[in-house]
């Protein structure tokens, strides 16, 4: 029985061959159309688009009430119904246009929000980093003695030494007291590090 299955090529689980079109599909661009549809919202929203669309009516106007009487195209007596019929294609397109351009600029939006909130979290983890680091230094920092204090400590150890010289050299009868910020009786060293 298993041999009587045969393959078929004409069953459900075989795509149909596509049909051929007599017109091309159409498949713009996104990107240039959405740019294009920018440039015209932007152009639509200038004073110059509201000067060229004024001096248009009027001249359309004008035209249709006092040109010549054959050469009219629109009558003024059913109210200019070719320019309405015009300025409501006009408005239109226009409003999907407006909008297209729209979405574009949220989803440019969107994507820069994102954009410096991740910044912000870079920025904020840096300046947690460098805090920690600073804090680190600080407390490292505590332990460090001070070029102050290893001083005061050489020199006082330096006035030890020469009143144990001096004890020795006099016998120990006289004693010279000297006071901290008097360096006139220290040994002066040279360059190469030896007493002079």
């Amino acid at each position: 029985m298993a041999e009587k299955i045969k393959s078929t090529t004409t069953g459900l689980d075989t795509p149909r061959s596509a049909r051929t079109r007599w017109l091309p599909r159409l498949s713009p661009n996104p990107d240039a159309f959405g740019h294009a549809t920018e440039n015209f919202a932007r152009f639509m929203g200038t004073p110059q688009f509201l000067v060229y669309m004024t001096v248009f009516c009027i001249v359309w106007l004008a035209w249709n009430t006092w040109g010549p009487e054959a050469a009219r195209f629109d009558s003024a007596a059913l109210g200019f119904t070719v320019l309405t019929l015009m300025l409501s294609l006009q408005a239109s397109y226009a409003a999907p246009l407006l909008l297209l351009a729209q979405n574009r600029q949220d989803d440019r939006d969107r994507v820069s929000v994102r954009q410096d909130r991740e910044r912000a979290e870079r920025n904020l983890m840096d300046t947690e980093y460098l805090t920690r680091e600073i804090a680190e230094l600080r407390i490292a920092l505590r332990e460090v003695a001070t070029r102050d204090y290893v001083r005061s400590e050489i020199r006082s150890l330096l006035e030890e030494l020469l009143e144990a010289g001096d004890d020795r050299e006099d016998g120990g009868t006289r004693r010279r007291r000297r006071t901290p910020d008097s360096t006139d009786g220290m040994p002066k060293l040279n360059p190469g590090g030896r007493e002079r």
